[in-house]
This record gives C-alpha cells, structure tokens and sequence, in this order.
C-alpha cells in the first residue's frame, strides 16, 4: 500500500516545478475587451475597406461645448460612427485641432461626441465661430485613418420627414 501512495501523492516544489498536467500561460490578458467585428483602423486600411460612417451624425444639430448628454435622440448615441466599427479614430478639425475618439467594443457616435466636446466644453459661446456639428467626412484619397469634422453656424430645424437620396415623391 505504501507504495500505491507514493505514486499517487507527489510532492511538488511550487518555487521549482510545475504540477504535471498544468500549464500556466503567460502573455495577454485582454480577451474580453477584444469585441467581434471590431477593428483597427490602419488594418481596415491595409485591406482597402469601405468605410461609412452613420449619416445621422449630420442631423444631430449638436453644439460642441454642450454635453452629448443634452441630445434628445439618447439612442443615436449608441450607434456605430462607421461601419465596419474601429476602435480608435481621429477627428480632425479643418483648422488642426485633432482629438481621438476611442472604444475597444466600437467607437459610437458618443464616443466621438464626448472627446469633441472634451476639447471644447470651456469654451463660451461667442468664442467658437462654427458652434455646431454638421457631420464627419471620411476622405480615404487624404488620410485613410481619420475622419474630417464639418461644422456649422447654427442649427436648421429639421423636417419631421428626411427624403431618401434617389426616392421619388
């Protein structure tokens, strides 16, 4: 019987070996925050991807150093910028300003929303000359990684209805 045991029962030094049938894994740790169909801009690049991004961007009649809080249309927020979904893109202004609008599961127009308006929520009123955000453009010819932002003077009230571009009425 004694020799069953010792068999059985083997004394392992955990400062010198490793129990027989274990392995421990070194390395990375992030498989969570990896998200499925999220990917990294400069890859779509490499592959030559279509990007588009959500054309509700252009009617959010959104003020830059107002809170993305404040919108009425809470839902939009949710949605992907672009599609396929990354997870970082710059925004660029057409006077330099760049900001980065990240999300390892997806960047969403909140997400480029809360780091414009981090940029800009101390600024008054009659300091920004363009105050509201008409919409972000993607031109791959310039820069395949980042996203130009347009701006505007003031916001238009929108029609309740939004004609279909190519539908007739």
């Amino acid at each position: 019987m004694a020799a069953e045991t010792s068999n059985t029962l083997s004394k392992i030094d955990s400062l010198v070996e490793e129990p027989a049938g274990k392995e421990t894994k070194k390395g990375h740790r992030r498989g969570s925050s990896l998200a499925v169909d999220v990917y990294n801009i400069a890859d779509l690049e490499k592959e030559g991807k279509e990007i588009k991004i959500a054309p509700e961007t252009q009617r959010l009649n959104w003020k830059l150093n107002t809170s993305p809080a404040t919108l009425d249309e809470k839902d939009l927020l949710k949605k992907p910028l672009c599609m396929p979904m990354v997870k970082k893109v710059d925004l660029h202004f057409p006077l330099g300003l760049e900001v980065t609008a990240r999300n390892l599961k997806g960047v969403t127009i909140k997400d480029a929303l809360d780091a414009i308006y981090k940029q800009f929520k101390k600024k008054a009123d009659d300091e920004l000359e363009l105050p509201i955000l008409a919409g972000f453009e993607w031109d791959k010819e310039e820069c395949y990684t980042r996203f130009v932002v347009h701006q505007k003077k003031e916001g238009a009230s929108q029609p309740s209805k939004k004609k279909k571009k190519g539908g007739d009425e």
